[in-house]
C-alpha cells in the first residue's frame, strides 16, 4: 500500500533516459547527453491514495518449481500482419507501445484492432486525451467500424481511466497517447519526463495486476525515437515502430522489443481510404519485374524474423564535383557502406576514392543483416562499370574484409523464395545449399570472394567506370580498364 502523506519534493529529470538526480548536473551520468537535466517537482497530490485501492494484496515470495502455468492463451486480432509482429496475438497483461510519426496510421490501426477484437466478443476501451469521441466515431465511421463493444472515453487523468478499466474489465485498453496522461500525484504538465514516467507505471501495474492488456500510443521527437524518457520502452512489454514515408501508401510495422517474441519479425500494410490493408506477398511488392535492366540495381533474398522478403537495392556512384566526395545511404546499415567500398576498392580491383555513392532500398524497407553485403557491393560495382545484372538473379551474402563471402542463416528459405517469384539465377556463398534445399529450376552459382561475384557481374571482362558528368568512359587513375596498378 501507498503511503497516505505524500511529501512535495524538487528533483531533476534526464529528458532523454529518465535518470534522476537531486541536483542538476550538466551532463547524466545515465545516457552521457548534456544539458538534458530538467527540474520537477513530484510527490504533490492525493493520487497515490486514490490509487491504493485498485492495487492487489502484495504475494509472498515463491520457489521458482512451484509457480504455476500462465493457462490464458494469446489473443489474436485476426489481423494476420499485426498478429506476425507481435508474435502470434496479444499476450493477456501485456503492454505494449506503438510509436511512429504523426499521420503514419497508429491511431487507426488500433482502431482496426479494437474493432477485432469487438468482434471476438471482447470489450474494448479505447481512451483518448487528444481527441473527442466525435473526432474517433468520424474515423472510425470512415474505416466501417460500428460497434457498442469499443467503449470511447475521452480523459487524461491516468488513476480515473484505471478506475473505469477496473469496474468494466476489457479485453484491451487503449491510451491514446501516453504523453496527454497525467497523474495527480505527481506536478508538472502532461507530457514532461515525470508525468510520462508515473502514468505509465501505474498502468503497468494495472495490467499485470488485472491481466489487462495495455496499448500506449507514443509521440515521435525529430530524431526518430519515442519521445519522453527512455526508460518507458524499458517498463513495457512490447515497442512497436510505424515505419514508412506518409506520402507513399505503404507502411512497415517493426517490433524493435517484444518480451513474448521475436523482434526481427515486421507486418506491412497498404493506407487506403478504407483504412491499412494487409500486404501479403511484400515481395512482390518491394521488387518491380516489369522494371527495364538498368545498372546499379541488384535483388537480394532478406530475412525478416520467419519471413523471407526479396527487396531491391540501388546504387549510383560518379565522379565528384567536391573535394570529400558523398557517402549516402538510405535503408541499409550505414557503418557497412564504408566497409564495403574498402574491400571493393583492395579486393574487387574497384577505383572509388574520388566518386560519390549512393546507395538504396526501393520500397522503403530497412534491411541491416549482413546478408545484404553482396547485393551492395554488386550494385556498387554495376554503377561504376555501368553493366547491368542479369534481371533473373538474386544474390545473397555477408563479405569479409578480406574478401572472402561467408555463410549466412536461412539459405535454403531465401532460394525457395527466390524460385518462388519465378528468378532464375541464385548467387549465393559456396556450400550454403544442401542437395535438398536447391530449388527445381534455378541455377545455382556459388561464389568464394567478391572477386568471382565481379567476374560474374562482367561476364570475365573488365571495362572503364562510367563518367557520369561527361558521358563518356575513362579509368580515375590513368588506367583504361579501370583496375587498380
Amino acid at each position: 500500500m501507498w503511503s497516505a502523506c505524500v511529501k512535495k519534493r524538487t528533483v531533476f529529470f534526464c529528458k532523454v533516459c529518465g535518470n534522476e538526480s537531486p541536483k542538476y548536473l550538466g551532463r547524466c551520468p545515465g545516457c552521457g547527453e548534456w544539458n538534458t537535466f530538467i527540474k520537477q517537482d513530484v510527490g504533490s497530490g492525493d493520487g497515490g491514495r486514490r490509487e491504493a485501492h485498485l492495487r492487489t494484496p502484495a504475494e509472498a515470495p515463491v520457489p521458482l518449481n512451484r509457480v504455476g502455468d500462465d493457462k490464458r492463451e494469446r489473443l489474436p486480432t485476426g489481423i494476420g500482419e499485426f498478429d506476425r509482429t507481435l508474435g502470434g496475438g496479444i499476450v493477456p497483461g501485456s503492454v505494449i507501445l506503438v510509436g511512429g510519426d504523426p499521420g503514419i496510421g497508429k491511431s487507426t490501426i488500433l482502431l482496426q484492432v479494437s474493432d477485432a477484437v469487438a468482434r471476438q466478443g471482447e470489450i474494448v476501451l479505447y481512451v483518448s486525451g487528444e481527441e473527442s469521441a466525435a473526432q474517433i466515431r468520424m474515423r472510425a465511421r470512415r474505416l466501417g467500424i460500428d460497434s457498442d463493444a469499443i467503449v470511447l472515453y475521452t480523459e487524461t487523468d491516468v488513476v480515473r481511466v484505471i478506475e473505469e478499466a477496473a469496474g468494466m474489465s476489457p479485453g484491451i485498453l487503449i491510451l491514446d497517447s501516453i504523453q496527454t496522461a497525467s497523474h495527480p500525484d505527481v506536478s508538472g504538465s502532461p507530457g514532461s519526463v515525470s508525468q510520462v514516467r508515473e502514468s505509465a507505471a501505474a498502468l503497468v501495474r494495472f495490467a499485470k495486476e488485472q491481466g489487462v492488456s495495455v496499448f500506449l500510443v507514443g509521440h515521435v521527437t525529430k530524431q526518430g525515437s519515442i519521445a519522453g524518457p527512455r526508460i518507458l520502452e524499458h517498463m513495457v512489454d512490447t515497442v512497436l515502430y510505424f515505419e514508412g514515408d506518409k506520402r507513399l501508401p505503404y507502411r512497415i510495422l517493426r517490433a524493435v522489443k517484444n518480451r513474448f517474441g521475436s523482434t526481427d519479425e515486421i507486418g506491412v500494410f497498404e493506407m487506403t481510404t478504407g483504412g491499412l490493408k494487409e500486404v501479403a506477398d511484400p515481395s512482390g511488392l518491394f521488387v518491380s519485374r516489369d522494371r527495364e535492366l538498368t545498372s546499379g540495381t541488384t535483388v537480394i533474398a532478406s530475412i525478416e524474423g520467419t519471413r523471407a522478403l526479396l527487396v531491391e537495392i540501388q546504387s549510383l556512384t560518379g565522379l565528384s564535383n567536391y573535394a570529400t566526395p558523398q557517402r549516402s545511404s538510405t535503408g541499409v546499415d550505414r557503418k557497412r557502406i564504408p566497409l564495403m567500398l574498402a574491400v571493393l576498392e583492395r579486393r574487387g580491383g574497384l577505383s572509388l576514392g574520388s566518386r560519390d555513392v549512393f546507395v538504396s532500398i526501393a520500397g522503403g524497407v530497412r534491411v541491416e543483416e549482413p546478408a545484404a553485403d553482396l547485393g551492395i557491393a554488386l550494385a556498387i560495382a554495376s554503377s561504376y562499370w555501368d553493366v547491368p545484372l542479369d534481371g533473373g538473379m538474386v544474390v545473397f551474402g555477408e563479405i569479409g574484409l578480406g574478401g572472402e563471402i561467408r555463410r549466412v542463416t536461412h539459405a535454403g528459405k531465401r532460394a525457395q523464395e527466390a524460385a518462388r517469384l519465378g528468378y532464375s539465377k541464385i548467387v549465393l556463398p559456396s556450400g550454403s545449399l544442401s542437395r535438398a534445399e536447391r530449388p527445381d529450376g534455378v541455377e545455382i552459382l556459388e561464389v568464394r570472394r567478391i572477386g568471382d561475384a565481379i567476374d560474374l557481374l562482367m561476364g570475365g571482362r573488365r571495362r572503364s567506370p562510367a563518367d557520369t558528368r561527361s558521358g563518356v568512359r575513362a579509368g580515375d587513375d590513368g588506367h583504361s580498364d579501370g583496375s587498380l596498378p
